[in-house]
């Protein structure tokens, strides 16, 4: 499609990698509020905007309950300040998080290396 700035939902999966149906399950969520020709959905470069920070947000490990306070903060006079604080607070905590696990990780590791070298001594008898 690709006319004055639009998409369909087949552009946009293809160009971020996504199934169609999670693109529908956003708009579900109230993600994101495409257009309506008929029964087709035209998405605007506001909808893909809005798609691109929905994945950013999911990498990081947001939960689509989080992405869409973020985005709605928007809506909201001084939002983008709002939305700025809040989401400077979610990143610290989700930082906290993924310390946390690399740190379970690690201590898991050399778990498993000091089995591996018991069993390999044990072996070795």
């Amino acid at each position: 499609m690709n006319t004055n700035n639009t998409y369909t939902i087949s552009e946009l999966a293809k160009e971020f990698g996504v199934t169609t149906r999670s693109i529908r399950h956003y708009e579900e969520y109230g993600l994101i509020d495409p257009e309506r020709r008929g029964t087709y959905r035209v998405y605007t470069a506001k909808n893909k905007t809005r798609l691109q920070l929905i994945l950013r947000g999911k990498r990081i490990g947001f939960s689509l309950a989080e992405i869409k306070e973020i985005i709605d903060l928007y809506q909201f006079p001084h939002g983008e300040e709002k939305q700025t604080e809040f989401l400077l607070s979610k990143i610290a905590l989700r930082r906290d998080q993924l310390n946390q696990q690399l740190h379970d990780i690690k201590s898991m590791l050399n778990e498993i290396d000091d089995l591996e070298a018991r069993i390999t001594k044990n072996r070795a008898r």
